[in-house]
């Protein structure tokens, strides 16, 4: 499996502090969460993009995902929400990145509207990922936490274009265990958040393996299903100001996912 980091846990970074701090610490890839307070997001232009490549390709670290706010069943009109996709894919294929994180976003509607409302909108969006070669990824997040929400509404889309990403404290939160996410998500699995807290009532992020989350499990499971993607620590330093910075854990949190995955061999 290939490890890498999000820009969440390095809020407002410069790009190529980014790229050499993930090199540094032997990532292969980043995570850009793509906000306007961030370095990166929709709004730069064509030079700033490409320099922004040129940055991690001289780093030899992948640009893995462009991370985006948009919430593809949040109530309302369906063409401002295939606006953001567009700009989002259009930006990730810019970067070279695979892969756009969308959020459910449901709110308060029946999980059936918003069902729909999202399938509806991923379906329209996906040919357009396919031309341009990157991959919305629905994150199990909000109104569709566990795996069994983001399934299905992946099953009403259809489509290749559009997978998931399983965020292994979201399931968690929502009751599920991995024994029952990972089948629920393998037919449309993009990747796999990993990150670690204290406890349900306590989000603050925690070193890998210093919290309550079923990270060795996941990886067994990962390692024993013959599954070989993408491992990607979120540290949500963005939102704990008061967390431990993340540089100094990236090498360390390394060594534990390596540890895992070696004892999970």
């Amino acid at each position: 499996m290939k490890l890498a980091f999000s820009t969440l846990g390095v809020p407002g970074m410069p790009m190529a502090d980014v790229a050499r701090l993930a090199a540094g610490a032997g990532y292969h890839g980043v995570e850009l969460r793509a906000h306007p307070e961030e370095p990166v997001h929709p709004g730069i232009g064509a030079d700033e993009r490409a320099r922004v490549v040129a940055e991690f390709r001289d780093a030899g670290v992948e640009i893995l995902t462009v991370a985006g706010y948009v919430r593809a069943a949040e109530a309302g009109p369906d063409e401002p929400v295939l606006a953001g996709l567009r700009e989002l894919l259009e930006l990730a294929h810019d970067l070279g990145a695979r892969y756009v994180r969308v959020f459910p976003g449901g709110g308060e509607q029946s999980p059936e509207e918003a069902d729909a409302t999202a399938a509806r909108r991923l379906a329209a969006a996906a040919p357009r990922a396919a031309d341009l070669g990157v991959r919305l990824l629905l994150e199990t997040h909000d109104s569709h936490r566990t795996g069994a929400d983001a399934a299905r509404i992946l099953g009403l889309v259809g489509h290749g274009g559009v997978g998931a990403i399983w965020d292994v404290m979201h399931t968690w939160l929502g009751g599920e265990d991995p024994a029952t996410s990972y089948p629920a998500l393998f037919p449309h699995l993009g990747y796999v958040q990993v990150k670690d807290i204290a406890s349900a009532e306590d989000t603050t992020p925690l070193p890998l393996g210093e919290g309550v989350l079923p990270l060795t499990e996941c990886v067994e499971l990962l390692s024993r299903e013959g599954w070989d993607g993408w491992l990607c620590w979120e540290y949500e330093k963005r939102w704990y100001p008061r967390a431990r910075e993340l540089p100094e854990l990236l090498a360390p949190g390394r060594e534990h996912l390596l540890r895992l995955l070696t004892d999970s061999a």
